[in-house]
């Protein structure tokens, strides 16, 4: 059962991933990210990752996807002219495809992610629980990249205030 399931969400994962590519307009993209967000967040349930799942819905599905929509909408990007497309653009495009490939096929093939057991086994997360094991590692192993991330999370928000102020007459 848990197997099939994993089955369902990764092929419909793999289907809106490629229809977030493929698809012409923007919003039918937004669409298709949407989609996989919540099929992402489904695989994380199935690896007992519970509050990964639920920040992946919160943080990527509402908040980002609503956000790339409302630029969307804000900017009307049908309106423009068309584009020049630079003829070495398909070439570019097809060798970063294949070099990606190749890094695929050699971490999946050289044992590379195989790596070695952590001091958080299953069954010590089990006993503290999920939020509380991701809490520990965050805020004493990860201390300074959190607060990092912090930092720069406000210099991006005082930046937007910045060019979003207008002046008022």
């Amino acid at each position: 059962m848990e197997l099939a399931l994993f089955v369902v969400l990764a092929v419909i994962a793999v289907i809106a991933a490629a229809g977030v590519v493929v698809s012409k307009k923007a919003a039918t993209s937004a669409l298709f990210l949407l989609l996989n967000f919540c099929t992402l967040a489904g695989l994380y349930i199935l690896l007992n990752a519970q509050f990964i799942a639920v920040a992946q819905v919160i943080i990527y599905a509402g908040a980002i996807v609503v956000l790339f929509l409302f630029v969307l909408m804000l900017l009307s990007p049908g309106r423009e002219e068309g584009r020049d497309r630079k003829p070495y653009a398909k070439i570019l495009a097809v060798f970063l495809a294949i070099l990606m490939l190749v890094e695929v096929g050699y971490v999946v093939f050289t044992g590379v992610l195989s790596g070695t057991p952590g001091q958080y086994t299953p069954e010590k997360i089990a006993e503290v629980g999920n939020v509380q094991a991701i809490g520990q590692v965050l805020f004493t192993d990860f201390l300074l990249p959190f607060e990092l991330a912090s930092v720069l999370l406000l210099v991006g928000i005082v930046g937007t205030v910045v060019l979003a102020k207008t002046e008022l007459k």
